[in-house]
């Protein structure tokens, strides 16, 4: 492993040169690009919308807005921006006891501040060099409650009572944009962000400077600034003054995933939920579009505020309560593998509250609750059409003689449907891509299945008492 440099001199030595966290953000990306890298991993759907217009902007060198609703993966964007940037960056490292010590990761060819350029001056080419990790060059805000001292800066009083004139840098305290010299500052929910701290982020996309309070203090800030915004607010007029807006290089839309396939492998990716261990799980697939699909209706749902968006966190955080509920029964009964049926989705109202925004005027006083199994219905229908379509799933209905009532539940254990069903129609093993045949507990959620879908689609009816659901073949 090569020894980094550790002082001034061996920093020249070394062939190291000075740039702006732009262009290295530029010749990074240009160099990942050539290799064929992998540049936002963990990012599904984005690839042909998102991904290409990020790479626009940072080879334009601007400053970025990620607009877009919440769920989108807009910080996670921003945060990932970071792997571009180089792993290490030398700054001088100037102690404390120098001068009060320097407030910023100066560059060692170029210091902004008073005490790095007296640094350099005093040691000359043996000035200390310490190296700032990519990880550290990256700090964010959300902007409710920031205030102007936060990121940009204020007059210490300690400094004024020691005797330092108001109009000298060292009476300055630093905050967060000038402290990420040389680095990256995110800016969340741009337009919750007070005017004057609006007006102070002006001045440094403009002028790359920072002023505080006026007095002719300026500091030459080298920082990518990033903001993300919804845009229902960002674009409501007086949210965001105009010249803010004006000096934003790039707006990156966002969106959701266009395909349920794309949501169905974020819900996956992002649950990071392990299906081995003592009481493995098998998720059929229509379980998990029916999951994916619940965000899709809820994206069109009239009980639903559409302009708070409905976040990806919708799917997932459901996504893990069908899973745990369907493993708390393989628990109680000992039943192996777990197999999530549409009774443990009964329990979705826990994990979907607060991930959207219901909007329930005019809807004859429908409780929370029915809006949400409002939802959910659309959602087995719609996917259960699907099926129909494609597999021929009505004739499942004949199976159940006509007038016969069918009890199920998220703890009725597999073998109370192994008694509905003696026989596997062979369409089902094609169908559902599950061995119905041969285990009981997938046989119990595809039995579940084409009840809540026969009706949703107003085949059978259903009555629901102590958990129990009662479906009924007229």
């Amino acid at each position: 492993m090569t020894t980094l440099p550790t002082t001034l001199r061996e920093l020249r030595q070394s062939g190291w040169r000075s740039r702006s966290v732009k262009d290295e953000l530029r010749e990074n990306i240009i160099a990942a690009l050539r290799r064929g890298d992998e540049l936002f991993p963990g990012i599904i759907g984005y690839e042909n919308t998102v991904i290409p217009e990020i790479i626009n902007a940072v080879l334009a060198g601007h400053d970025m807005l990620f607009l877009g609703e919440k769920g989108q993966g807009k910080t996670r964007l921003m945060r990932l921006l970071t792997r571009l940037l180089d792993p290490r960056l030398p700054y001088l490292d100037v102690p404390a006891d120098f001068q009060g010590g320097c407030p910023v990761h100066e560059d060692p060819y170029k210091p902004i501040t008073k005490q790095g350029r007296h640094f350099v001056e005093h040691y000359g080419e043996s000035s200390p060099i310490a190296w700032w990790p990519r990880e550290g060059r990256y700090a964010e805000r959300l902007a409710p409650g920031t205030k102007f001292a936060d990121i940009i800066g204020e007059i210490d009083p300690a400094k004024l009572a020691q005797g330092v004139s108001l109009s000298a840098e060292e009476a300055l305290h630093f905050g967060l944009i000038p402290r990420m010299h040389r680095g990256v500052f995110a800016m969340n929910e741009l337009p919750d962000l007070d005017d004057s701290v609006q007006v102070g982020l002006f001045n440094i996309l403009e002028e790359r400077d920072v002023q505080i309070r006026g007095f002719p203090i300026r500091f030459d800030i080298d920082v990518l600034v990033l903001f993300s915004a919804n845009p229902s607010t960002y674009n409501r007029s007086g949210k965001v003054i105009p010249q803010l807006k004006d000096r934003i290089g790039s707006t990156i839309q966002t969106h959701y995933p266009r395909e349920r396939d794309a949501g169905i492998a974020i819900m996956e990716q992002e649950a990071g939920i392990e299906l081995g261990g003592e009481y493995p799980v098998i998720v059929p697939r229509f379980m998990k579009e029916i999951v994916e699909q619940m965000s899709l209706a809820a994206r069109k749902s009239k009980y639903v505020d559409q302009q708070s968006g409905v976040s990806a966190r919708f799917a997932i955080a459901n996504y893990r309560t069908m899973v745990a509920s369907a493993r708390q029964r393989a628990i109680r009964l000992d039943e192996r593998p777990a197999v999530p049926r549409i009774s443990d989705l009964a329990h979705f109202h826990a994990s979907a509250v607060g991930k959207l925004e219901l909007d329930l005027m005019g809807s004859h006083q429908l409780t929370e609750k029915q809006a949400l199994e409002a939802i959910a219905a659309e959602a087995i229908k719609t996917v259960f059409e699907e099926y129909v379509d494609e597999h021929g799933l009505e004739n499942i209905a004949e199976i159940f003689s006509g007038g016969v009532k069918i009890e199920v539940g998220d703890m009725l254990p597999s073998a109370h449907y192994e008694k509905l069903l003696k026989r596997v129609p062979p369409v089902w093993d094609k169908a559902f891509e599950v061995n119905a045949s041969k285990d009981p507990a997938v046989r119990a959620s595809c039995v579940e299945f084409v009840l809540a879908g026969l009706y949703a689609t107003d085949k059978i009816s259903r009555a629901t008492r102590h958990g129990r659901v009662m479906y009924e073949f007229e």
